[in-house]
């Protein structure tokens, strides 16, 4: 093995290395913006579900709990869909961002 190609095979194992470390540093980022995004909205169904239940406490007939029964059910669907599109969206862009360091280092094995 000559030099040169141990030189090159040393200076590829180092942007290898340092991409590694920016990929790790960008899972780590998108990992806890997923959390964050998923406790804030366990927090937001919590309290949703809590109004209900008071709201059906007091309701008055038995249209009344099947209006707020059916606004609630509504009300969740929606709220769970937007999330589902808000986290895969942040999914999405943690595999970006994780694979974005890698792309120079792929390219130049070409």
């Amino acid at each position: 093995m000559s030099e040169q190609t141990y030189e090159d095979f040393s200076k590829y194992g180092k942007e290898f290395a340092d991409s590694g470390l920016k990929s790790f540093a960008s899972l780590s980022k998108g990992a806890q913006a997923i959390a964050v995004e998923a406790t804030d909205y366990t927090k937001k169904s919590f309290e949703a579900g809590s109004a209900a239940v008071e709201k059906l406490l007091s309701a008055k007939s038995f249209e009344k709990v099947i209006e707020i029964q059916s606004d609630y059910a509504k009300q969740s669907y929606e709220s769970f869909v937007a999330e589902v599109t808000k986290i895969s969206d942040l999914y999405a862009e943690l595999a970006k961002d994780a694979y974005k360091p890698f792309e120079s280092v792929v390219a130049k094995a070409k």
